[in-house]
């Protein structure tokens, strides 16, 4: 186990870069186990066991621990297995990180994992902190409101709040274990915001793979599975979308909410981590820029947006009138003005504009992007927005 801090480079991809006159290897990552069923949180200290853990450290939050965290640590002691718990509130901050780090770096017994139980957050800061210690991190979460679960990258905030930065780790988690009654639980927003974020999969996958310099999160040429997963993800929520928000409404766990939670998660996961990400979210990261929308919007509705824009600004009319209507059905932003945005203010556009191209994954669209023709499939996104609804 590492005894220190490190330094460690945020943006240092996994793949190594290639020569010139070479293009970069295919590369493709994943959790080594994915485990997704109503009540399976109980059968946690199974999956933990069985995967090497013996003595873990449960990251979790405060609410969470009278919660679902509580029904792991309980299963990991049906289990045998030892339990270390840690309360994380406020931001996934260095500061919060590394407070946490050195707490178990002092133990009198060392862990030999990291359990994070919880949202977006949590999970991110129990993935910084495995890295820290050298350990491998099992990941629980309590949303399915992004793909983030899977992934081997933590955004790192500020201990105000601000996003800071994002680190990008060589191992994704040792598992993922989603319990659909956990999720069906939590307000059908995030559920929505999931599948805006999971929509972006494909058609993100799509440009980077059709550009001929385009590269994944992991630094390499998009691989054949990571594509077609991103295919299936927006396939399936096309298909089970409306009827997984049914399914919500009457209390049930039915096969098109297991299939939506599963594109929300592990196809979205798999498909935009070793797929690519283009336009969507370099929209997106534009529009937390506006303090306004940052608190008031989630990343899927911000990235519904950017979709929008994306497949506008690729001159794919056909395609951005579907999104737009099923984004329009389930309950996602079509129009700026859904996130707070007045497509008037030409001020706060250009904050946005400069922002997305800042983007460092902007560069796996096919064409140049200029924020002369940015600027205009954002505001082509709202007129398409202002027909559909």
């Amino acid at each position: 186990m590492r005894t220190a801090a490190i330094e460690y480079s945020p943006l240092e991809p996994f793949a190594k870069p290639a020569k010139p006159g070479q293009r970069p290897p295919r590369v493709f990552g994943a959790p080594s186990r994915y485990v997704q069923g109503a009540g399976v949180v109980d059968d946690a200290g199974h999956y933990l066991s069985r995967l090497g853990f013996r003595r873990s450290a449960v990251l979790a939050s405060p609410r969470s621990f009278g919660a679902e965290a509580d029904r792991v640590v309980a299963s990991m002691g049906r289990a045998g297995l030892s339990v270390e718990p840690l309360s994380f509130g406020g931001e996934c901050s260095l500061q919060a990180i590394e407070g946490h780090a050195r707490t178990l770096q002092c133990a009198a017994k060392p862990v030999d994992g990291v359990v994070a139980v919880g949202g977006g957050k949590v999970v991110d800061a129990g993935r910084a902190l495995a890295h820290r210690l050298g350990v491998p991190v099992a990941v629980i979460p309590s949303l399915a409101s992004n793909d983030a679960p899977c992934a081997a990258v933590s955004v790192i905030y500020t201990p105000e709040g601000a996003t800071a930065d994002a680190e990008i780790y060589d191992e994704n988690p040792v598992l993922v274990l989603v319990d659909t009654a956990i999720i069906a639980a939590a307000d059908r927003r995030y559920l929505v915001a999931g599948m805006g974020d999971a929509m972006a999969t494909w058609y993100e996958a799509r440009a980077t793979a059709a550009t001929p310099g385009g590269v994944s999160v992991f630094g390499g040429r998009p691989t054949l599975a990571a594509t077609a997963l991103a295919q299936l993800c927006a396939a399936t929520l096309y298909r089970d979308g409306a009827d997984a928000l049914d399914a919500l409404g009457r209390a049930e766990i039915s096969d098109a909410l297991e299939n939506v939670v599963e594109a929300n998660t592990l196809l979205s996961g798999l498909g935009y981590e070793s797929g690519g990400i283009a336009a969507a979210h370099a929209v997106a990261q534009g529009f937390t820029l506006i303090e306004r929308v940052h608190n008031n919007c989630l990343h899927g509705e911000m990235v519904a947006m950017g979709v929008l824009a994306q497949l506008l600004l690729e001159g794919d009319l056909a395609e951005a009138e579907k999104a737009a209507g099923f984004f329009a059905a389930v309950g996602l932003p079509v129009r700026l003005a859904n996130i707070g945005i007045d497509p008037d203010n030409g001020q706060e556009l250009g904050v946005v504009v400069a922002g997305a191209m800042a983007f460092p994954f902007l560069c796996n669209m096919p064409d140049p992007v200029t924020p002369e023709r940015l600027l205009a499939a954002i505001l082509a996104a709202d007129e398409l927005g202002a027909r559909i609804v």
